[in-house]
């Protein structure tokens, strides 16, 4: 049988916010007095990407291939993973089609680093910027995330592949 496979995946990540860490999103440093803790860089909006993208190729999700356990991960730059989880993916006949993304943070604002962001993201994937989608919400004050405690990201990545 022949043609076009496509496939959905889903990430997600939440990250609580504490002083003395930085804010990164997407791989861009974010100033704000508060940054994400975790056990790499912490970016939730490139874990949430990883775990999509290596959903929807049946691949496992982040933890299975750079599990916190592993101290070779410790402040690990979460652009490296996601390249490498492209790459795995890539390696397996897939293709990115498009990536939609949406950071929830009450503050700082994001849309001015929104198109940075974008491009950091298409540059570790290796798409270009226009297949690759980043809003920015808010909890309106409700919850861990609206009250400032946390960040929390969301992705949806299709791929697909001849056959």
């Amino acid at each position: 049988m022949s043609g076009r496979e496509l496939r959905i995946g889903e990430g997600w990540d939440v990250h609580r916010l504490v002083e003395g860490r930085r804010l990164l999103l997407g791989g861009v440093d974010i100033p704000f007095e508060r940054g994400e803790l975790g056990h790499s860089d912490g970016d939730a909006l490139l874990h949430a990407i990883t775990d999509a993208l290596l959903g929807a190729a049946a691949l496992g999700d982040i933890g299975s291939h750079f599990p916190p356990s592993d101290a070779r991960w410790k402040d690990a730059d979460s652009l490296a993973l996601l390249a490498e989880a492209a790459a795995l993916v890539s390696a397996c006949g897939w293709r990115i089609v498009n990536l939609d993304c949406t950071v929830c943070i009450e503050r700082p604002r994001l849309r001015p680093h929104v198109d940075a962001i974008r491009e950091r993201v298409s540059d570790a994937l290796g798409i270009e910027a226009d297949r690759v989608s980043v809003k920015a919400k808010t909890y309106e004050g409700l919850g861990p995330v609206g009250s400032g405690e946390a960040v929390e990201a969301r992705a949806v990545v299709l791929i697909d592949r001849t056959r």
